[in-house]
């Protein structure tokens, strides 16, 4: 299990890749649920981060498969 600190870094590296990489990506990280809080004062924790993390994996690696590029 990685620590928040390693998650942090990792989300950083995947989001860096992506603004690099895949720019037509951008549009569907800031519609993610995850980066939209539903409350006033939203609590970050390890699942929190370890699920956005995930999700831009899932992101890059769906449009990686319908475009026929190596997934990360």
């Amino acid at each position: 299990m990685k620590t928040e600190q390693e998650l942090n870094s990792a989300i950083l590296e995947i989001t860096q890749t992506i603004l690099n990489k895949y720019p037509e990506l951008t549009k569907y990280i800031e519609e993610m649920p995850v980066t939209i809080p539903n409350t006033d004062q939203p609590e970050i924790n390890h699942k929190h981060l370890e699920n956005y993390y995930n999700s831009l994996v899932a992101l890059v690696n769906g449009y990686n498969n319908n475009n026929s590029e190596p997934s990360l």
